[in-house]
């Protein structure tokens, strides 16, 4: 959760260094804007980089910084309540399902992938998953006795599911932008 949550703030952090360079001066060219692919600058500048009425990477900061202080507790000896848990996986899932959003937006919609966005993306995933594996494990999250030997096997192969998810945006973003990738090589 700490790894998550630091890398996670920092991305949203430099989002949000690049969104006041921009608003500061538009022709501002963010460095995250490395090729026609590449870039964030029209990314968070759009509409789906605002889409609850201010930057997306507020979110960011504030729900990283959360995340990142409650695995420090944890890593102190802290136990956190059951409520505590189930609002963290709630709040990783939602996160996770926008996150997904924003991937079909960004692909789609935008014909960009902003890479500090893409960093947001993977640490998201991994908090969502590394966290329900954690809660239905401890029993945070009830298993019936028939789904135990399925967690199990998620529990002794716990990074396949998330190398899948990653190697299907992967996919993903190389199909969509085979004719860009292609001419680099």
């Amino acid at each position: 959760m700490v790894l998550t949550g630091v890398i996670g703030w920092l991305a949203a952090f430099q989002l949000a260094v690049e969104h006041w360079r921009v608003l500061k001066d538009p022709s501002h060219q963010a460095s995250c804007d490395i090729s026609p692919v590449v870039g964030c600058g029209s990314v968070m500048t759009g509409a789906q980089g605002n889409v609850f009425g201010f930057p997306d990477m507020l979110l960011g900061l504030g729900a990283f910084a959360a995340v990142a202080a409650l695995g420090v507790a944890v890593l102190g000896g802290a136990r956190l309540h059951r409520r505590v848990w189930l609002g963290l996986n709630a709040g990783a899932l939602a996160g996770v399902v926008f996150v997904h959003w924003l991937i079909y937006q960004s692909f789609y919609v935008l014909g960009r992938i902003c890479p500090y966005c893409a960093v947001v993306w993977v640490v998201t995933i991994a908090l969502f998953w590394y966290v329900t594996l954690r809660n239905l494990r401890s029993g945070v999250l009830p298993v019936p006795a028939a789904g135990r030997g399925l967690l199990d096997l998620l529990l002794d192969t716990h990074w396949m599911l998330p190398a899948a998810w990653y190697g299907l945006i992967a996919v993903l973003a190389l199909t969509r932008f085979w004719s860009y990738w292609s001419s680099l090589l």
